[in-house]
């Protein structure tokens, strides 16, 4: 019977009165995990860091329905895109494409942001999907924009025991224009901005640009008729307030910026529309000691935001 145990003492596993302590104490802990996942690793550090920036973001509701895809087209705007944080899903470069400067730095932001598809493609491909355009081998693709709904940015103000401070644009086709009214919404606290679907500039590429990133953290709502839009904003106890040039208070005078209110900006050359501006509660205009005829819709914009700001604090 000894010796029938001393052979059985060595087989492999657990030993008598161990507990299969040994053995597991020989075992390894896995692979090692990416560095994005490692505490203390400045991969994981940077990581959180985004995590968190997303998490501070506006959830896109997509009520609003969706835009248009589009192509960034050459160079030195797939550079200044990626750059800015324009949102992007596939970047096409040429085949055999000569490798300067601006190609690598466009292949490293693309590399460096993650979740944008590295795709090589003919020149003749990307001739087609250009149209012709002059794309220099390098095609960056923006998915559509997930526009949200007029009512959530009063609803996102509610949410955050604030009244809406938002900024409605009648008539304002250039997407600059609108990146840089995002920008003053942003940076004076709005809640955020409110286009008509039609014959109004929408988030392209180019309004992203302007935005300076600000887009990400500010929602952009699309109204199928501006006009009914803001009858229901007036109906949920928020005033209306239109910019005109002829306007009856002037901002400095206005208590009611200091309260719940949507902004309206018209276009530079005609202003707000006949049935916008009889939808208004009140039209300011803005002094101009200067003799300016008009400002573009992004100063107008951050002018009348910045007095409704200080009237908050």
């Amino acid at each position: 019977m000894a010796a029938n145990n001393r052979r059985m003492s060595g087989k492999k596993g657990a030993q008598i009165g161990s507990g299969g302590q040994r053995r597991r104490g020989l075992e390894g802990k896995g692979p090692t995990p990416p560095a994005e996942m490692r505490k203390g690793h400045k991969k994981n550090r940077i990581a959180n860091a985004k995590s968190k920036q997303v998490q501070r973001r506006p959830v896109a509701r997509g009520r609003g329905g969706r835009g248009t895809s589009e192509m960034v087209v050459g160079r030195n705007p797939v550079v200044e895109a990626l750059r800015e944080g324009v949102p992007a899903s596939t970047l096409y470069v040429q085949q055999f494409i000569d490798n300067d400067e601006r190609v690598r730095e466009a292949l490293q932001l693309a590399a460096e942001r993650g979740g944008i598809n590295l795709m090589e493609a003919p020149r003749p491909e990307l001739d087609r999907m250009t149209n012709g355009l002059n794309h220099q081998g390098l095609v960056l693709q923006v998915p559509p924009y997930e526009y949200a709904h007029p009512e959530d940015l009063a609803e996102a103000a509610a949410d955050e025991g604030e009244d809406p401070l938002i900024v409605a644009l009648d008539g304002v086709t250039d997407p600059r224009n609108l990146g840089a009214v995002v920008r003053s919404v942003s940076a004076f606290g709005g809640h955020g901005v409110v286009v008509p679907e039609r014959r109004a500039a929408g988030m392209t590429a180019g309004a992203w640009k302007t935005s300076a990133g600000t887009a990400a953290r500010t929602p952009v709502a699309r109204a199928t008729n501006l006009t009914r839009a803001l009858e229901a904003y007036k109906k949920a106890g928020i005033v209306i307030v239109g910019l005109a040039a002829d306007g009856e208070h002037e901002i400095g005078d206005l208590e009611a910026l200091g309260g719940p209110v949507v902004i309206v900006v018209g276009s530079e050359g005609k202003g707000l529309s006949r049935l916008v501006g009889e939808t208004c509660d009140y039209r300011v205009r803005i002094p101009m000691p200067g003799g300016a005829e008009s400002l573009n819709a992004g100063v107008a914009a951050g002018i009348v935001l910045y007095e409704a700001a200080r009237r908050r604090d």
